[in-house]
């Protein structure tokens, strides 16, 4: 009999530029059931963004989350900072399209997002390919 392994534990990071749109996917997958943890920050007074990153980037590596969602204005510094990390695959996607590709063709488990450039109602379809991974991830 397969069992179907508990959720992976998704992190959320953003910088100042990506509050707003963190804070919308996070409720978004506390809604759907989906385990999510938010690692700041949680204002939009500025603040480094590699600092969210790095700690987004560190859970992965050391397997305390199974993915991370970033957000910063443009979605580029956050996947830059991210990538820095040994076993992170951070990928940029503006539309659904490019996070199917980024899964299924480059393996990426952090997903950056910009939250000047991707409407909310985008983010919340680019992260349904999440729900679906998690919905059939099986031991």
């Amino acid at each position: 009999m397969t069992r179907r392994k508990a959720p992976p534990k998704i992190v959320l990071a953003s910088d100042h530029g990506g509050v707003r749109m963190k804070a919308d996917l996070l409720a978004h997958l506390r809604e759907k059931g989906i385990p999510a943890e938010d690692l700041g920050t949680v204002s939009t007074e500025p603040v480094d963004y590699p600092d969210y990153g790095f700690a987004a980037a560190s859970a992965i590596r050391r397997k305390e989350a199974a993915r991370a969602i970033l957000v910063c204005k443009s979605g580029i510094g956050m996947a830059i900072a991210a990538n820095k990390s040994a076993g992170v695959r951070a990928a940029l996607a503006s539309t659904v399209d490019d996070a199917i590709l980024s899964r299924r063709h480059n393996d990426a488990n952090v997903l950056a997002l910009g939250g000047n450039e991707v409407p909310l109602s985008r983010a919340r379809r680019i992260d349904k390919i999440r729900r679906y991974e998690t919905a059939h991830w099986k031991e």
